[in-house]
């Protein structure tokens, strides 16, 4: 039976997919979990290395996620996320209307470990996330915004756009942070990725458009 996944390019370095919202980026606990973007991967390159994911998205989250096929190429491009040398850019649709047009939100926050997997604000013990962020158009469905993320913090452009200290303006759909309810769609997409090719040392950049 064909592996459904949508490979936006691939060499033999790395691979980079188009990722739907619903699906997972690596496997969870339970067999009921094990149908992820790591694993279609691995039926289309049995090469591939056995944790090939260098960063995350969200399971709503849709967009682009890039993998490793090599050993080596894991660590140059983990390396590039670790020292914020990798450039990635999202699209979200917002609940309400923002009273400004861009802005940096710069908020600390860590796990909740009595309700995993949310995060809370805690600007002692929290880790820093910083938020570029820029409005794009007032539409009948929401507020479209992109999003650039300077650092990579868990949950970090749905904390930023919902928590009153951010933009306090939930993600539609988004049913930790926001009105959604589990298993809605969420309007958050990966729609750019910039990086170094681990072994041309060429400049990459990949767009995807997002599905709303």
């Amino acid at each position: 039976m064909p592996v459904n996944l949508h490979i936006i390019h691939s060499d033999l370095s790395l691979v980079v997919v188009n990722k739907p919202g619903g699906l997972l980026a690596v496997p969870g606990r339970g067999v009921d979990k094990q149908d992820c973007v790591v694993n279609r991967a691995r039926q289309y390159f049995p090469g591939m290395v056995a944790q090939p994911a260098v960063h995350r998205l969200d399971m709503q989250t849709s967009g682009l996620m890039l993998l490793a096929r090599t050993g080596e190429a894991h660590r140059e491009l983990s390396r590039q996320f670790a020292q914020r040398l990798v450039k990635k850019r999202y699209i979200a649709l917002l609940e309400t209307a923002l009273p400004s047009d861009s802005g940096t939100i710069t908020l600390c926050f860590r796990l909740d470990p009595k309700n995993r997997p949310y995060q809370v604000y805690d600007p002692i013990n929290g880790k820093e996330g910083v938020t570029l962020w820029q409005k794009l158009a007032e539409e009948p469905a929401g507020t479209r915004v992109e999003f650039t993320p300077l650092t990579g913090r868990t949950h970090q452009l749905r904390l930023h756009a919902a928590h009153r200290l951010g933009l306090n303006a939930p993600i539609i759909g988004d049913s930790l942070y926001g009105n959604g309810r589990f298993g809605d769609k969420m309007f958050l997409h990966g729609s750019y990725l910039g990086f170094i090719h681990p072994e041309t040392g060429t400049f990459c950049e990949f767009v995807s458009e997002p599905p709303f």
